[in-house]
């Protein structure tokens, strides 16, 4: 009965122990409404199989030059999805090029407006940088 027991307590313990955590960066500079859904697409099917796998993914999705337009509010053909991403992942998260920002809005004469659910970081490419840097893996879609 003893190590029947201990035989269950290891068994469990090991599923335990053997849960990952996953890290995924996804490029997006492109204003392609076909790539954008296709980032997406792939950040949802990730974030699927790690789910099922019982493993835990981060995910995040870094926009800049013409990709940019994926997080600009009244330009983004993925609003809505990114909304409904946010609200149904909590492991998703979408980082903008501020050096895009600044540039798009000195050529448009007023400032472009992010979506909510975007975060402004100095400089994208930067950015994919950091998170390889920091073991992510990285997808250009």
């Amino acid at each position: 009965m003893k190590r029947l027991l201990l035989a269950a307590t290891l068994c469990v313990f090991s599923t335990i122990v053997l849960a990952e955590t996953h890290y995924l960066a996804i490029q997006v500079n492109e204003n392609d409404p076909r790539l954008m859904n296709l980032a997406l697409n792939n950040a949802r099917n990730v974030e699927r199989y790690y789910k099922e796998s019982g493993d835990d993914v981060v995910i995040e999705i870094v926009t800049y030059g013409p990709g940019l337009n994926m997080l600009v509010k009244g330009k983004s053909p993925v609003a809505e999805r990114i909304s409904t991403m946010i609200k149904n992942m909590g492991n998703i998260s979408f980082s903008a090029c501020e050096n895009t920002r600044k540039a798009m809005s000195r050529s448009a004469g007023k400032e472009i407006e992010l979506l909510d659910e975007a975060k402004s970081v100095p400089s994208g490419v930067v950015r994919l940088m950091e998170l390889q840097e920091g073991g992510y893996s990285y997808i250009r879609p």
